[in-house]
């Protein structure tokens, strides 16, 4: 007899713990929205992390090419026939100089794309989610 009434027992109190554990409770709204604005500002703070990074990085990149383009315009001399005349370090500095010069070109081309794109983002994430104001940085 003790063992049916620890069995009905130790039944109930399964029972009653397992109902306990199955009732569903949503959070707030409060709370939902906080969340969903904490993920949508995680993804805004990237986007213009990635957009300041990339304008930082091509306006130092554009001073350095016109910097180099300005050293260039020094090796060419001024001369109708400099071409013809010019020392074989002149020529090689030159050729360097071209290299750089097309390695900036062809990087601040890339960046341009980059920035347009991380833009369009920034503006696809407003349209989507027009109540969210990007927090103020600064940087």
């Amino acid at each position: 007899m003790f063992q049916l009434f620890l069995r009905a027992r130790t039944h109930n109190f399964l029972r009653d713990r397992l109902a306990g554990e199955q009732r569903f409770r949503a959070r707030s709204p409060e709370r939902d929205a906080e969340t969903d604005r904490s993920r949508i500002e995680a993804i805004m703070v990237a986007i213009e992390d990635a957009l300041h990074a990339a304008e930082r990085e091509q306006s130092g990149l554009n001073n350095r090419v016109e910097d180099v383009l300005a050293r260039a315009a020094v090796t060419f001399g001024n001369g109708d026939d400099e071409y013809l005349e010019r020392e074989a370090l002149d020529s090689h500095h030159q050729d360097l100089f071209d290299k750089e010069v097309l390695n900036g070109q062809r990087r601040l081309k890339e960046l341009g794309a980059s920035i347009a794109h991380f833009k369009f983002l920034k503006a696809a994430m407003l349209s989507r989610f027009p109540e969210f104001r990007s927090p103020v940085r600064n940087n």
